[in-house]
């Protein structure tokens, strides 16, 4: 019978990687999405800080990479962002991971998506070629401000490629930029989702815990175990301890209803709600 799998950027409950591991393992987490390991970005890993990970993982599986890869201006240097995917790849590679998460870039200033997009695809497709190489998948996330904020021009990046770039799912965000994650963004981009993020938000901009917003995730999770009949993976990622700038990212001043002591106290009660969310399942 299918299942639902539960992953987690662990970083948001400390950056310290043994803390991270040891809080998985006390949850029955079994896997993580590394994004930052101590100060170090996940990106900015050498090789051997990847083998020293690898071995420190000790029987944690890597659900995917959770890398800022497109997550630059298109007026940036590209050259270089196309290095920092090749040693993103690499380090899949050492982690066994077969999905990279990644972003559509924010667009210069006065530019429309429209007049962007063609930029966008080229640079997509380079980066495609670069995971192609590795024997990886790219699942790009919605989020605020880049390319691929909205349903539909996710899918048209879905679409451009022909399945080739996959989705990362994200609720939470959606419900942040206005868009109703269900039924109508499920509708639009469900036939391309490799996996989902699992935050949950209000319209007026406050991030709650997983099953109290309007994020609709008990619906979307049955829905795609039903029509799938696959294992359904799913990263735990609450923002409950308002990271910094975030008000900024989505455009908007808010005083959020749940508040939390601690990251770590913000991170439990977030896995407490989705393994409540998972048995009702």
């Amino acid at each position: 019978m299918a299942s639902i799998i539960l992953s987690a950027f662990a970083d948001e409950y400390s950056k310290n990687i043994d803390i991270q591991l040891q809080m998985l393992r006390e949850n029955g987490i079994g896997y993580i999405e590394p994004r930052f390991i101590g100060s170090k970005n996940i990106a900015d890993l050498t090789p051997c800080e990847a083998k020293e990970l690898k071995v420190k993982l000790d029987g944690i599986r890597v659900s995917s990479l959770g890398s800022p890869l497109g997550k630059i201006n298109l007026a940036d240097n590209f050259d270089a962002h196309l290095e920092t995917a090749k040693r993103v790849c690499e380090t899949a590679n050492i982690l066994e991971a077969d999905r990279i998460r990644m972003f559509s870039f924010y667009l210069p200033e006065g530019k429309t998506r429209e007049e962007c997009r063609g930029e966008v695809i080229d640079r997509l497709g380079a980066l495609l070629d670069v995971a192609k190489a590795h024997n990886v998948n790219l699942c790009h996330e919605n989020e605020a401000k880049i390319y691929g904020e909205s349903p539909d021009k996710c899918l048209d990046l879905l679409q451009a490629f022909g399945g080739e770039l996959k989705c990362v799912f994200d609720m939470g965000n959606f419900v942040l930029d206005g868009y109703k994650p269900y039924p109508d963004a499920y509708e639009l981009l469900k036939d391309y989702i490799s996996y989902f993020h699992i935050k949950d938000a209000l319209y007026e901009g406050a991030v709650v815990p997983p099953g109290l917003g309007k994020g609709d995730i008990p619906a979307i999770l049955q829905r795609h175990l039903k029509e799938t009949g696959k294992d359904v993976l799913i990263t735990l990622e609450p923002h409950l301890q308002t990271f910094d700038g975030l008000n900024a990212l989505v455009g908007k001043t808010f005083e959020n209803p749940y508040k939390y002591e601690t990251q770590e106290i913000a991170f439990l009660d977030a896995v407490g709600k989705i393994k409540e969310i998972i048995a009702a399942l």
